[in-house]
């Protein structure tokens, strides 16, 4: 696979700034995900040889972070809390609506490709739980109706 002009123009760019190709890995990773939606094996091979770093260090910290994706993803991700405070608050029962509205699992996709599913172990927001991240959008104190309406901005 060969990475597009625009990404590997982007990658040159942001290792321009850095001694250490290495130390560019995560933020070129990124923007090959921000580009294709997720990082193909593939994608992690070019980068790995536009970057002249071996294959595995590539896999081996893009696998590592959570904030990756490593299959097509929905045109939004939705990353819901389900860590204790959003458990008890009802996060368990937000799973359930999104299911059953969107036909959307955990770790799966929406039949529609509208939307992908990732259960979160903590996004910071015990206070207002449960929360969940739409994309890069925070949306927090979480319930039946909100939750779907909230969704419903997100075409």
């Amino acid at each position: 696979m060969k990475l597009s002009d625009k990404v590997a123009a982007e990658i040159n760019s942001i290792k321009s700034r850095y001694q250490d190709p290495r130390s560019c890995l995560l933020p070129s990773l990124y923007v090959v995900q921000k580009a294709d939606g997720w990082i193909a094996p593939e994608a992690m091979a070019a980068v790995g040889e536009l970057l002249n770093v071996p294959g595995a260090t590539v896999k081996g910290v893009a696998t590592f972070y959570s904030m990756f994706r490593h299959k097509p993803m929905g045109r939004h991700l939705i990353q819901l809390c389900t860590n204790v405070a959003c458990l008890v608050m009802g996060a368990e029962e937000l799973v359930d609506i999104l299911k059953g509205k969107y036909g959307l699992e955990p770790n799966g996709t929406s039949p529609d490709g509208r939307f992908s599913l990732v259960i979160m172990e903590c996004i910071g927001a015990c206070g207002t739980a449960p929360a969940m991240l739409v994309d890069t959008d925070f949306h927090e104190n979480l319930n039946e109706k909100n939750i779907i309406d909230t969704l419903e901005n997100y075409k």
